[in-house]
């Protein structure tokens, strides 16, 4: 938890003179830390130097374990909210049929509608690198079937033996 190593707190806060918040968001004026930390103390609570590039200083008096559970727990719920990318693959061949190029264009649908990118591949063998325009126009198919889901986000194009794609959920281009 990276936003604990920077706050300083009780005798930690070595600073001449301190601008003190209190609990309720009082300002109670600029002082010695050594001051600041009796307030807190006679409170039972910590003195957190809440922002250490203010002049003077700002220090908050406050419960610190408290403030630390609360911090963590948001961090951790704002993990679970996010929803992270992947980029998921399907190969096709140059020579495949409407059907298998069907199944393959439902199974993309899947990964686009779960919010994830596909790279769509051809992996070119032999004679059928003479003929890359063919496997083009395979992609161009494969991207028909897709076109109400999906945005390209690089158009097909030849990269060595493969020809690539790669598609976006709608959702996410906008």
């Amino acid at each position: 938890m990276g936003i604990f190593k920077d706050l300083e707190v009780n005798d930690r806060i070595r600073d001449r003179e301190v601008r003190v918040i209190d609990v309720d968001g009082k300002q109670l004026g600029i002082m010695p830390p050594q001051e600041a930390i009796k307030l807190a103390d006679q409170k039972n609570l910590d003195l957190v130097k809440v922002s250490p590039n203010a002049n003077p200083p700002v220090c908050k008096i406050m419960d610190y374990g408290k403030y630390r559970f609360d911090a963590a727990k948001r961090e951790k719920d704002a993990k679970k909210n996010q929803k992270t990318s992947e980029l998921k693959e399907i190969w096709l061949s140059m020579t495949i049929d409407k059907h298998d190029l069907e199944t393959k264009a439902r199974q993309a649908a899947k990964f686009l509608k779960n919010g994830d990118k596909v790279k769509v591949s051809i992996r070119m063998r032999g004679r059928q690198q003479a003929f890359s325009n063919h496997g083009i126009d395979v992609m161009e198919r494969f991207y028909e079937l897709l076109k109400d889901i999906a945005v390209v986000d690089k158009n097909a194009h030849k990269e060595g033996r493969s020809i690539l794609m790669m598609l976006s959920p709608i959702k996410a281009a906008k």
